[in-house]
């Protein structure tokens, strides 16, 4: 199961390399033609997986309901992030892989409901819900560097 999760952290440290020297403002910048930014698409990652894995299992989410909350699925950037606000998601980025790998081992997915994703992909327990994630973090990561281009 490491490979697995190795899919989904280490494309978030790339990107998070390529975007490295970005100041606030560029990475806070919604350009013309889109209706998100950089930050929002990493924090959208965290809280998609957090959706995905705990949330539609009816579990607690491993983050705060307030992150989870202005960074979820159908929700878009209301304001200028901070630096340190920018921080806690490059933070969450590693941890919450390493959260969710562990409480895989715990077990904690007894009843994970069948649900279909907006992309047509049938989720039925939690290993399909964790195969799921690299196909949705790599729709983010492309618009992460289509925005670097532009900001």
């Amino acid at each position: 199961m490491s490979q697995q999760f190795d899919t989904i952290r280490n494309p978030r440290l790339t990107i998070l390399a390529a975007i490295e020297g970005l100041t606030i403002e560029q990475l806070n910048t919604v350009p013309a033609g889109f209706n998100n930014n950089i930050i929002w698409n990493l924090g959208h990652m965290v809280a998609a997986q957090c959706g995905i894995c705990y949330k539609r299992a009816g579990l607690a989410l491993p983050i705060d309901e307030a992150f989870f909350d202005t960074y979820k699925p159908g929700s878009k950037p209301e304001r200028f992030f901070t630096a340190e606000e920018f921080e806690q998601i490059k933070t969450l980025l590693t941890t919450s892989t390493n959260t969710l790998e562990a409480d895989l081992q715990k077990d904690i997915w007894g009843n994970y409901p069948t649900w279909t994703t907006r992309y047509g992909v049938e989720i039925h327990n939690i290993q399909d819900a964790i195969a799921f994630l690299p196909f949705h973090e790599g729709l983010h990561i492309g618009a992460i560097i289509a925005l670097k281009k532009l900001v």
